[in-house]
């Protein structure tokens, strides 16, 4: 699917996966932007924990939600891939099992920050992923995501 990712998408995530004790958190420029970044997105980054039972629940979610999955991708999913790449579904979405620049889940979980009932990666984590990650495009957002954490960090004092 085309266009950017939407509100409403996430909530979709966020509710299903409620509903069946999905431990995620949302990462990369789809969380920050539920942190209050200003900016848009075409997908979806989501980091999983790497549980049978969590990738069990993952599979069932993202069928419910209207992902026709292929054997190959629930099998990638079920194994806990590093990274499934999903666009055939109603949007697109990148499952992360083991993101750059974290260690793991429960590191991250640790730092994770909860933003309307949606579970997001924290600041620091995300800037530290997408470094990490080392893209093009991440290089360029980097600034602006150090200058967006600068600013949250502020508003807490």
């Amino acid at each position: 699917m085309a266009g950017k990712f939407e509100y409403t998408q996430a909530e979709e995530i966020r509710d299903v996966f409620r509903r069946r004790n999905v431990r995620y958190l949302f990462i990369g420029k789809s969380g920050a932007i539920l942190l209050g970044f200003p900016d848009t997105t075409q997908d979806a980054d989501l980091f999983l924990d790497k549980t049978e039972t969590n990738t069990k629940a993952v599979v069932e979610s993202l069928r419910e939600i209207g992902f026709a999955l292929t054997q190959e991708q629930i099998a990638e999913i079920s194994r806990g891939k590093d990274f499934v790449q999903l666009k055939n579904g109603p949007f697109d979405l990148d499952l992360i099992f083991a993101p750059d620049g974290i260690e793991t889940f429960d590191q991250a979980w640790k730092n994770h920050v909860e933003v309307e009932g949606f579970f997001v990666c924290g600041i620091d984590d995300i800037i530290a992923s997408k470094k990490a990650t080392n893209r093009l495009k991440d290089r360029e957002s980097l600034p602006r995501l150090i200058a967006f954490r600068d600013w949250l960090k502020s508003k807490t004092k």
